[in-house]
């Protein structure tokens, strides 16, 4: 397998069961997201990959987070192309080793792992069926030069209100850019910072189990 990871089966005999790819946030790894995955729909098979760059005392990032001489940030865009096409071969790796429902493959993603889950969506298009960005943005820089007119992928965009990490205005942008490229997308906030709030967890449950039903 081309990442590290862990995986919870289906908690109901499926042949073909429908697939959840968890990708955590810089300086986390494969167990952080993972804490979701009892309270998830029994049918889904759960696999949390663990970021390929060790930076220390467990935590993982999917590319470096560098500051310049002037105290500001700025993204390793190689690293993080080079973990976008690992992530889009993991998930045929595991579609092919579980022999999972290929019309029915969620990507969810925190923060760093949201960015390159938006980026996934376009670069490989409809290798996944749904994504679900939490306090993340769309980094323009990783996107293909023009948009595919054949994505069918749906959105499920969440920030916090008073994230001090990725400011709410970045994630705000995402949803007029879904609408321009007529992409199905539901954005919504909630008063807190760089994290997931229990209602917030409540609601992209929701939609999940809206998408596994239809």
């Amino acid at each position: 397998m081309s990442l590290h990871y862990i995986v919870r089966e289906p908690k109901k005999g499926i042949t073909n069961p429908p697939l959840l790819i968890l990708l955590h946030g810089y300086g986390s790894n494969e167990q952080d997201l993972f804490s979701f995955a009892e309270e998830l729909p029994d049918e889904l098979l759960i696999v949390s990959a663990q970021a390929p760059y060790d930076i220390g005392y467990g935590g993982y990032a999917w590319y470096a987070i560098n500051i310049d001489a002037n105290n500001e940030k700025f993204s390793d865009l190689v690293q993080a192309r080079e973990s976008i096409n690992s992530i889009a071969l993991f998930i045929d790796e595991i579609k092919t080793k579980y022999n999972t429902n290929l019309d029915r493959t969620f990507l969810l993603g925190f923060s760093q792992g949201a960015i390159l889950s938006y980026a996934l969506s376009f670069l490989y298009p409809n290798k996944v069926n749904h994504v679900v960005a939490l306090s993340g943005y769309i980094n323009d820089e990783l996107l293909p030069k023009e948009i595919s007119k054949n994505i069918t992928t749906d959105y499920y965009i969440s920030h916090g209100t008073v994230d001090q990490v990725l400011p709410v205005d970045w994630a705000r942008k995402a949803s007029p850019f879904l609408d321009k490229h007529n992409l199905v997308n539901k954005y919504s906030e909630y008063p807190v910072g760089h994290g997931v709030a229990p209602q917030n967890f409540y609601s992209f449950k929701s939609w999940i189990l809206e998408r596994l039903k239809s």
